[in-house]
C-alpha cells in the first residue's frame, strides 16, 4: 500500500470547504492510499467548523500562530509515516486526476518531487492585459534544464525512508513568504531530484482585490528575494546581485521600448521586479509580512 498525506494550511478562509471536496473526489489507482491534514494558521482554531463542514475525513491541527511555516512543519509531524506528501492551496481546486498523475510521473520518472501548475480563473472583471499573459498562474520552470526548487500549491514530494524527512520549513520566512522556495531548494541540494508534470493542473480563482499591477510587482518582488535563497555565501549572493542588477536595467529599458504595448510593457515591468527583488534578497532586505494579517 502507498500511503499519501495530503498537506493543507488555511488562515479563515471558508472556501477550504470547497478544496476539501475536491480532493474527496480524487481518483485514485489501486493500491494506494490517501488522508487529508488540514493545519490552520490562525490564533484560535478558526477553521474548525468549515473542515468539519466539508463532509470529508480530515486531520485537524490547530497550528497558531501567524507564521506560514509553523503550520507547515505541523502538517508535517501529522504526516506521520506517510510515503508521500502533497501539497495544496486552500483556495485551490484539484480536478479528480491530479493525484494520480502526480504520482504516475514520480513513478516514471523516479523524481523525489513532482510539481505542477496552479492555473488562474479570471472573472469577468480582470482586464484583458492580464488575462493574455496570465499573470497569476503558477508554474514551476527549470532552469538550465533542471528543476532546482518548486512551490507547496500543487506538489508531491517523497517523504518516508528519505534523507530529508527532518527538513523542515524556516519559520523566519513564515511571514514573508518564500518559504517553500528556500525549503525545495535546500533538498535539492541534499540531492533531491524534481519533476514537472504539466498535466497536473489544479485551479485558483483570482479575486477582485489580486487584480491589479500592484499586487502583482509585489508579488514578483517577493519572488525574486526567495529565489535569493537559492545560492549561499557572500561570493554566490554577489554574483547573483550583480547578475540581477544588469536584468533589472535590461527590463527597464524593454519596457521603455515597449510602452506603446500594455500587455508587453507590463511583462516587462513585473520581469524588472522580480530582479530587483534578487538583489533584495541577496543584500537580505527584510521582506513584507504577507501572512498572518487581519
Amino acid at each position: 500500500m502507498t500511503r499519501i498525506a495530503i498537506v493543507m494550511c488555511t488562515f479563515r478562509r471558508p472556501e477550504v470547504t470547497v478544496t476539501l471536496r475536491s480532493l474527496a473526489a480524487q481518483s485514485l489507482p489501486d493500491g494506494v492510499e490517501m488522508r487529508i491534514v488540514v493545519a490552520d494558521n490562525d490564533d484560535t482554531p478558526s477553521g474548525r467548523a468549515a473542515v468539519e463542514d466539508a463532509g470529508t475525513a480530515v486531520t485537524y491541527v490547530h497550528a497558531p500562530a501567524r507564521n506560514i511555516s509553523i503550520a507547515r512543519n505541523a502538517g508535517l509531524e501529522a504526516a506521520g509515516d506517510a510515503d508521500w506528501i502533497a501539497f495544496i492551496d486552500d483556495d485551490e481546486i484539484a480536478p479528480a486526476g491530479w493525484l494520480s498523475c502526480l504520482l504516475a510521473c514520480a513513478r516514471q520518472t523516479g523524481a523525489d518531487a513532482v510539481f505542477g501548475p496552479a492555473v488562474a480563473r479570471y472573472g469577468p472583471e480582470a482586464p484583458e492585459w492580464m488575462r493574455l499573459r496570465d499573470l497569476h498562474s503558477n508554474r514551476p520552470e527549470r532552469r538550465g534544464g533542471v528543476v532546482r526548487t518548486g512551490h507547496t500549491c500543487n506538489a508531491l514530494l517523497r517523504w518516508g525512508n528519505t534523507p530529508w524527512t527532518a527538513q523542515r520549513f524556516d519559520l523566519g520566512r513564515g511571514t514573508s513568504g518564500g518559504e517553500d522556495t528556500a525549503f525545495f531548494f535546500d533538498l535539492h541540494r541534499a540531492g533531491a531530484r524534481f519533476e514537472i508534470c504539466e498535466a497536473a493542473e489544479v485551479h485558483e480563482a483570482v479575486p477582485p482585490a489580486r487584480l491589479s499591477l500592484g499586487w502583482l510587482a509585489r508579488r514578483r518582488f517577493r519572488s525574486g528575494q526567495s529565489y535569493a535563497a537559492s545560492v549561499t555565501g557572500r561570493t554566490g549572493r554577489a554574483g547573483l546581485a550583480t547578475a540581477a542588477v544588469g536584468k533589472a536595467l535590461i527590463c527597464g529599458g524593454a519596457a521603455a521600448v515597449t510602452a506603446w504595448s500594455v500587455p508587453r510593457r507590463t511583462a516587462w515591468l513585473l520581469r524588472g521586479a522580480l530582479h530587483v527583488g534578487v538583489v533584495a534578497g541577496c543584500l537580505r532586505m527584510r521582506q513584507p509580512a504577507i501572512y498572518g494579517g487581519d
